[in-house]
């Protein structure tokens, strides 16, 4: 059995006990019936029996009237109680009665508050009168109705209440008769009763459900009494089935809002205004749908699921965000919506609306959160995976299939993370990951174009540079026809490689065709950058040239100045050979442009006019007197003809000395080989001589004379080196050999000397004595060999203007 729970609705003084009715619905869980409960109260004049009618017919304890202390007020205000054992669950409702001594002139006040908070709450109204009071004018039940009926008219959509009348302490008088009278009797009230005008004919039955039910007295027939009410609870239970007693359940207040229904009611009783029921249950629907979407979005904020996946999402993509927050999402809202669902509809649906924004708009950082971690991880993997497609696939096709293999992988992923409850549209990030792969594509092709033509360039210029320097160091008529045809074979080359291996990136034909210039140009710039580093040091080169063709013969041997060359053609044939290279190194010649440089070299520096023409109109003619070249532009002009000019005054200046110091050496060679007689007087002299020379042949003893006087005048010769010493002049050579000439003989006489006085040895240790002697000797007679070609060799450096 059911505990039966009660607690005072409204005290004496008409304040709602708030608390005590919250704690009361919690107790009996009646926010959890939905629509299925119903309310029941009962009014009728003081001390008529209603609380004990209560009690017996719902099982509650509402406190009774003691009739051993007197007729008095028991109830104060309105007590509430659940009623026991009964289906659906019924609240009963113990109204404080009518007609009290206590209360005195305030009785009406409360009396009509009362009622109509009744009326306004109650499916089911018992009317408690007595038996004899029916058909009286004066009785106790014409007031109350008279109550009941004007309050009912301060509703301006009253719903059809069922108003069950109890007739107590029945007489032998059958109800059949009875209920006649007293239909009657209400007919007779409700036509009495002023009415709006839009209920001025309007029937009682539009109203209430009248219905009247009769108990014979509880102390005289307790029994019977108790039987009749057995069956009348009987007809209480599934009260608001179709057909049942509380049949009519327009604007009925879902469970859960009827403390604040109950509130709202009373405050406007209270305020003595009018009730309007729809308004009032629109009122009712919106503050209890806000507070049930209030609980639910702080439900959502504190549920862990979502908690963990708020934390997850922060740091890294989550699979199966969408189907799981989905999850979250609806079982949230149906939630609500089985808390909800008895409110009004409209009121319900929009509160409902407004929930799920505010639940989306939590959820909606995560998303996007969420989206950018996709994001992220599909551009980075589309980076690694491009990065390796690039090497075994063309760049182009690379590119293509990969960015369509990871776009599609974003939707999917996209697609994973998309809500149920909301049609959230991603492509602003696919778009984002769209540029990201577009400039990653775009940065890798910069990066793969510039490394090719790197190469290439790094190809070309390897290819150009030593052949270029080698031609232009050659420097002969055929030189830049060489270099042209080098540079275009070359580049050809290079061109066709390059545009071999950027025709996987698929380039339009303006970015193909400007690549494959500039490496073209490339090649020019290596040719033009040899040709003017060559240009700086152009001096260096033609006195290097002029210095290698001088100084060695046609077989590459260094000239010894015999007196034989003629150093004037040679020095000619170097100086054009010079001037060719500084012709070859005044302009880049990369066109067939025809230009007269080195014929204006050649009149201007080899074939100018001899010294001593100096006429100043031949100077005002002077080729070389401008700072550019004829049919040359200035941005191909490596060296201007004044600089030319400077550059061959320069060279002359530096090359006249190499050229004084051979023509030096050639005469003193001449004069080298004049110390012998002419070869007329070598004739004479064997002719006039024969007559000694037969002498000699047949006495010995003059050849062995002429044959000591030889050794000696040998050693003399030797000794004293006077080859040598002749080279310098013949008045220096007779003054220096005066000077020596005693200091020999007495040398030479002196190792006679020592040598005879020497004692006698062995044959071996002579010869081991007399040959350092002869090593010596020797070596005296190379070292004057040696200096005597040496200096046949530096010739030049004993030349001066005077000997000249």
């Amino acid at each position: 059995m059911d505990p039966c729970l009660s607690t005072q609705l409204i005290d004496g003084d008409g304040v709602f006990n708030v608390s005590g009715l919250e704690s009361f619905m919690k107790e009996v869980k009646l926010a959890e019936c939905g629509l299925s409960y119903a309310v029941v109260s009962i009014m009728g004049p003081q001390s008529s029996g209603k609380s004990t009618l209560l009690n017996h017919l719902f099982r509650t304890n509402f406190r009774e009237m003691d009739a051993f202390r007197g007729r008095s007020q028991t109830t104060k205000g309105i007590w509430m109680a659940k009623a026991q054992n009964i289906e659906p669950c019924t609240l009963v409702m113990d109204l404080e009665g009518t007609d009290g001594r206590e209360r005195g002139e305030d009785d009406t006040a409360f009396e009509k508050q009362s009622a109509l908070f009744a009326l306004a709450v109650s499916d089911i109204v018992l009317i408690n009168m007595w038996c004899h009071d029916i058909g009286r004018e004066q009785a106790a039940n014409k007031p109350l109705l008279k109550t009941v009926f004007q309050v009912m008219m301060r509703l301006f959509s009253p719903r059809k209440t069922t108003m069950l009348f109890v007739i107590r302490d029945k007489s032998k008088t059958p109800l059949e008769n009875l209920e006649p009278i007293l239909r009657e009797d209400i007919q007779k009230i409700w036509d009495g009763v002023p009415k709006p005008h839009a209920h001025k004919d309007t029937p009682l039955s539009e109203f209430f459900n009248v219905q009247v039910v009769a108990l014979n007295s509880y102390e005289e027939k307790e029994e019977l009494f108790r039987e009749q009410v057995s069956n009348l609870r009987d007809r209480f239970q599934q009260s608001i089935a179709p057909g049942g007693l509380a049949g009519d359940r327009r604007g009925v207040v879902p469970a859960s809002g009827f403390s604040f229904s109950s509130q709202q009611f009373w405050k406007v009783i209270k305020e003595n205004k009018d009730l309007d029921l729809p308004a009032h249950k629109v009122m009712v629907a919106t503050v209890r749908c806000e507070e049930i979407g209030y609980e639910k979005v702080a439900t959502f904020t504190a549920d862990e699921e979502w908690q963990q996946f708020e934390e997850a999402v922060q740091s890294d993509y989550v699979p199966g965000f969408g189907k799981k927050i989905s999850s979250l999402l609806d079982r949230c809202l149906s939630e609500y919506d089985m808390e909800a669902i008895y409110f009004d509809e409209g009121v319900r649906t929009s509160k409902r609306h407004q929930l799920e924004s505010k639940l989306l708009q939590l959820v909606n950082p995560a998303y996007q959160s969420l989206l950018g971690h996709l994001r992220t991880r599909t551009l980075e993997a589309f980076k690694e995976s491009f990065d390796k497609a690039v090497e075994k696939e063309g760049f182009a096709v690379a590119a293509r299939d990969s960015t369509q293999i990871f776009l599609e992988k974003f939707d999917k992923g996209s697609e994973d993370a998309t809500i149920q409850q909301v049609n959230w549209d991603p492509s602003k990030v696919k778009d984002k990951l769209k540029r990201d792969i577009e400039a990653h594509v775009v940065s890798v092709r910069a990066t793969k174009l510039s490394e090719l033509c790197a190469t290439y360039e790094g190809k070309l210029t390897k290819a150009l540079a030593e052949p270029v320097e080698a031609l232009l160091d050659s420097a002969s008529e055929d030189t830049w026809p060489a270099i042209r045809k080098l540079l275009q074979r070359e580049t050809k080359a290079a061109v066709s490689g390059l545009e071999s291996a950027i025709s996987t990136f698929e380039l339009d034909e303006a970015t193909e065709k400007e690549l494959l210039l500039r490496l073209e140009n490339h090649g020019r710039s290596v040719v033009e950058s040899k040709a003017r580093e060559e240009a700086a040091r152009i001096l260096i080169r033609m006195k290097d040239r002029f210095s290698t063709l001088f100084s060695r013969d046609a077989d590459s041997m260094p000239r010894v100045w015999t007196g034989k060359e003629d150093i004037k053609a040679i020095t000619k044939t170097a100086r054009s050979a010079s001037m060719k290279l500084l012709s070859t190194m005044a302009a880049i010649r990369l066109e067939e442009d025809g230009d007269n440089i080195d014929t204006t070299l050649s009149l201007a520096l080899v074939d100018a006019a001899r010294p001593g023409t100096t006429d100043r109109s031949i100077q005002s003619l002077d080729p070389l007197a401008s700072s550019s070249w004829e049919r040359v532009p200035e941005e191909r002009t490596l060296i201007s003809p004044v600089q030319c000019k400077s550059l061959w005054r320069q060279f002359k200046a530096e090359t006249e000395y190499t050229v004084t110091q051979a023509i030096a050496a050639q005469e003193a060679n001449k004069r080298n080989n004049n110390w012998l007689p002419p070869p007329w007087a070598l004739a004479a002299m064997a002719v006039l001589g024969f007559n000694e020379f037969m002498t000699l042949l047949r006495n010995p003893f003059y050849l062995a004379v002429m044959f000591v006087v030889f050794l000696v005048g040998k050693a003399i010769w030797v000794q004293l080196d006077i080859a040598n010493e002749f080279r310098n002049g013949f008045l220096p050579a007779l003054l220096s050999l005066s000077t020596k000439f005693v200091p020999t003989i007495m040398n030479i006489l002196k190792r006679l000397a020592d040598e005879g006085a020497a004692p006698a040895a062995p044959e071996r240790q002579r010869e081991t004595e007399l040959q350092p002697r002869n090593n010596s000797s020797n070596s005296n007679v190379t070292s004057a060999g040696s200096s005597s070609l040496t200096s046949s060799e530096n010739g030049p450096e004993y030349s001066s203007p005077v000997a000249q």
